[in-house]
């Protein structure tokens, strides 16, 4: 019988995503003068000569793979991906892949790479059980549900955490196998774009391997809430992966906004209109929204094959309505929600009965998952009833098919449609309803189309939207399509087709490139220069030879308990938070007790929290930013500036009283020249908005008139006297220091490290600008300096420059975090940074303890600033 399966007749097979396949070389539509064209211009140049390479990697290559004898067959596949990069020609792609089986043999994997450079394409080779562990087991049944809202399998306890464990441990191994092949085909001025959710690692291995590498990552699918996401067991380490791309891109808004609420929520991340802010580095979040190539669609209407395929199905179909559904044939898709929906408006409308029809395409996939074998049975189930009830011996109200069609077939299918239904329960973008658009130039049909497809956000002004959960909406929106008027038909088709000609395959990947290229460059010019890496033996030598050494430290977060560890003692933050960590008091003493070295502790803290954890300690202290010191010895001295007025404290503590209230486990300090509200222990995101609040509150209150700083840190403000600060209060520090001990010999050696807020860090300026840039070498080129003046031909070289604790990779710092935004993956938050600096501060310690300390050539991954001269 005619219309039936007979219109499978190519090999390259619709995988039904999308409804097209990568063109073979020789397969080329021209333009046909008459033609229903589109805006983006028809002509296409070639720019071999300028264009920027590209590589995509994605989990599958464009094309399949089948061993003929010694040969390899290479027959064009297609899907989502390849839909919409197929008229992508303005740059130089690659296209990076796992090659879909398994080629364990050297040989073999030889031969196929060679065809497949034929094509553009190089192939990833994976071991087969990595591979199926991978794909079928942490992609398909873990991602790929989770995202799409279906939740994590449903197992018992024990075999979903072996399970779990297995199938990460393989995704990473994959993940790496993919960075291993990136890494080797990459050349500079290469532009890396990542997609899907199975390369959530990918942006992490490859900026380990070269940090200057321009990484874009990009989703098909939805991203979920962080409700949902925070179910994942390894949320935290795919977020902080992705981030390391420096760009990141989604279908809709409403997925960008949930992974920057994610970061947000689970990492204690600033989120900020361009996108995720991770210690000074931005990982910019936009949207993308991708498109086809309507070109081709519009040209295959045209194509004699084509014609003769819609003149057979008007005659099939003659003097019925059609209504057209393509879906693959899975959960999310909402095939069953669909035809429930039809049956029910063919109860509702009997004078429509034997005059409409459902042509519902369901493409195969996963067959051998049992899931998908009980929805295939329930979908006939429900269609076989159907059938049974409205049908006729003549003809049927549904016309299923389980196959794939080759893409003209297709063409001609969208052509003679009246209705296209697309119900999809959660979907990326579906480009089934923009492939419908540009082959209706005769038809004017409607596009009915599922408000959770991620297309609903961009065909919403044509296409009925429905909620395919609703049936009884569902099926009034066919009864409201199928007797519409021609005139808001051909309204509604002049939006769809508007957008989706103007909104193509093409300029999505443009789009996506010019801004993954401006990201970069944005990204330079916004981060500071970074100083270079601290050269640990050398700064023990120096420390050595030296003969009057200060020490300057900070204190929170550079010595005190780590972070990570407050987080989780919940009631005890306030009594913990000004502890000095216990393996790191003994190191600390005995360097207090060297009589050549000089130890100031600086801090913003009050004097109370200092004396109790420093006050048989052998060092100066400097409590509330140098506002009061202390020598070794004595009582407390106050170092204010004159003319400052504190009047101003009783109207700020009123407004942090208030926030304190009535934001959960933030809590404020009052110092005696200073208030500080801290909110990093409250919900990230709350905590934000709050803080914002907050600072309106001062602005447009208390302080409007005043001349005091408000210094934002990560997860804090403090209110505080303009000019109190560390660097200010250093130059009176330090003479103070020299006048008490009757110093007689200059300070040959100045180490100063500390997690200070950005408007304090103007103790490093101090010191660049007060040392000499070179070493003296004669008494005419002595310069006098606070510590005295330099002894000709000192052993110890002078200060010339800022270093990090950081060897080699580029990492950023501003304001008061330091992190670096490579972190290792196992960190659960951002407040566990802090043990970092504990632990470094305790190695150096002891590297300098040992003296020359050869042995502490040791690789640091938190950047931490100091001074050695």
């Amino acid at each position: 019988m005619k219309g039936k399966v007979s219109y499978q007749q190519s090999k390259i097979l619709f995988h039904l995503e999308s409804s097209t396949s990568w063109l073979n070389d020789e397969e080329s539509l021209q333009p046909v003068s008459g033609a229903r064209t589109s805006h983006d211009g028809g002509a296409r140049k070639d720019f071999q000569s300028s264009k920027q390479r590209l590589l995509v990697v994605a989990n599958r290559l464009p094309v399949a793979a089948v061993k003929n004898g010694d040969s390899w067959q290479l027959d064009m596949s297609a899907g989502g991906l390849v839909s919409a990069l197929l008229g992508v020609t303005k740059f130089d792609t690659r296209w990076i892949g796992w090659a879909g089986i398994n080629v364990p043999d050297e040989s073999g994997q030889k031969t196929l790479t060679e065809a497949l450079a034929a094509k553009n394409c190089i192939p990833v080779f994976i071991e087969e059980e990595i591979a199926h562990q991978y794909y079928n087991g942490y992609c398909n049944n873990t991602l790929w549900p989770l995202f799409h809202y279906l939740g994590l399998p449903q197992e018992d306890h024990l075999a979903t955490t072996r399970n779990f464990k297995s199938q990460f441990e393989a995704y990473t191994k994959a993940n790496k196998c993919f960075a291993d092949v990136v890494s080797k085909h990459y050349e500079e001025g290469d532009a890396v774009w990542c997609h899907d959710y199975h390369l959530m690692f990918l942006p992490k291995y490859l900026k380990e391997r070269n940090s200057d590498m321009k990484v874009g990552w990009f989703l098909h699918t939805p991203f979920p809430s962080s409700e949902i996401h925070r179910m994942l067991p390894s949320r935290s380490e795919l977020l902080k992966s992705v981030l390391s791309a420096d760009l990141v891109g989604f279908h809709t808004y409403d997925y960008a906004r949930h992974f920057v609420s994610a970061c947000t929520r689970i990492l204690g991340l600033e989120g900020t209109p361009e996108g995720v802010e991770d210690q000074g580095k931005l990982t910019r979040v936009a949207v993308f929204p991708v498109g086809i190539d309507p070109d081709r669609f519009i040209q295959a209407l045209e194509l004699p094959q084509v014609k003769d395929i819609v003149k057979e199905l008007k005659q099939r179909f003659t003097g019925y309505k059609v209504l057209l559904g393509v879906d693959r044939l899975d959960m999310i898709k909402g095939i069953p929600q669909k035809i429930l929906a039809f049956e029910k408006f063919l109860e509702e409308n009997p004078d429509w009965r034997h005059k409409v029809v459902l042509l519902q395409i369901a493409v195969p996939t996963r067959t051998h998952v049992l899931k998908y074998k009980q929805l295939t049975s329930q979908v006939h189930e429900i269609v076989g009833r159907i059938n049974g009830r409205f049908g006729s011996f003549s003809s049927v109200p549904i016309h299923h098919l389980d196959c794939t069609l080759d893409f003209h077939t297709l063409c001609a299918i969208y052509a003679i449609t009246d209705v296209a239904l697309v119900t999809s329960l959660r979907d990326g973008m579906n480009l089934v309803s923009y492939e419908f658009v540009p082959c209706q130039a005769a038809n004017k049909g409607v596009l009915i189309l599922s408000e959770f497809a991620g297309a609903a956000q961009s065909l919403g002004a044509g296409a009925i939207l429905v909620n395919p959960w609703n049936v009884a909406e569902v099926a009034s929106s066919i009864s409201y399509a199928l007797n519409m008027s021609a005139d808001e038909r051909e309204k509604r088709d002049h939006h769809n087709f508007l957008h989706v000609t103007t909104h193509t395959s093409q300029g999505w990947a443009e789009t996506f490139v010019s801004e993954l290229n401006e990201t970069i460059v944005e990204a330079q010019l916004r981060s500071r220069q970074i100083p270079p890496p601290l050269p640990i033996e050398a700064a023990v030598d120096r420390y050595a030879c030296s003969n009057n050494r200060l020490l300057i430290l900070g204190f929170d977060a550079t010595l005190t308990e780590p972070l990570d560890a407050l987080w989780r003692k919940g009631n005890q933050i306030k009594e913990l938070k000004h502890k000095i960590r216990s393996d790191l008091r003994e190191p600390l003493r005995k360097l207090c007790d060297d009589p050549k070295t000089t130890v100031l502790v600086l801090s913003g803290s009050n004097r109370s929290a200092l004396d109790n954890n420093f006050g048989d300690f052998n060092l100066w202290l400097a409590a509330e930013n140098g506002i009061f010191l202390r020598a070794t010895t004595g009582e407390w001295m106050m170092t204010m500036p004159e003319n400052t007025s504190m009047d101003w404290v009783d109207s700020v503590k009123r407004v942090f009283e208030y926030f304190t209230q009535r934001t959960p486990r933030s809590h404020f300090e009052l110092r005696e020249t200073s208030l500080i509200w801290d909110y990093r222990y409250s919900d990230a995101k709350f905590g934000r908005l709050q803080a914002r609040d907050l600072l309106m509150h001062l602005w447009t209150g208390p302080i409007s008139n005043l001349s005091l700083d408000v210094v934002q840190g990560s997860q804090s403000i403090e209110v505080r006297s303009v000019g109190v600060t560390k660097g200010a209060a250093i130059d009176r520090i330090l003479g103070e220091i020299v006048h008490n001990k009757g110093m007689k010999e200059p300070i040959d050696y100045v180490l100063c490290m500390g997690h200070f807020l950005a408007k304090d860090e103007g103790i490093f300026s101090y010191f660049e600008l007060m040392l000499p840039s070179e070493t003296p070498t004669s008494s005419s080129s002595q310069v006098p300096t606070p510590f005295g003046t330099p002894t000709a031909g000192s052993s110890a070289a002078p200060l010339k420059k800022q270093h990090s604790l950081s060897p080699g990779k580029k990492s950023s710092f501003i304001g008061e975090s330091m992190l670096d935004p490579m972190m290792g993956a196992d960190r659960m938050s951002l407040l566990e940074g802090s043990s970092l600096i504990n632990l470094q501060a305790e190695i150096i310690f002891l590297a300098l303890l040992r003296g020359k300390g050869r042995s502490h050539a040791i690789s640091f991954d938190h950047p931490m600033k100091f001074w050695n001269s």
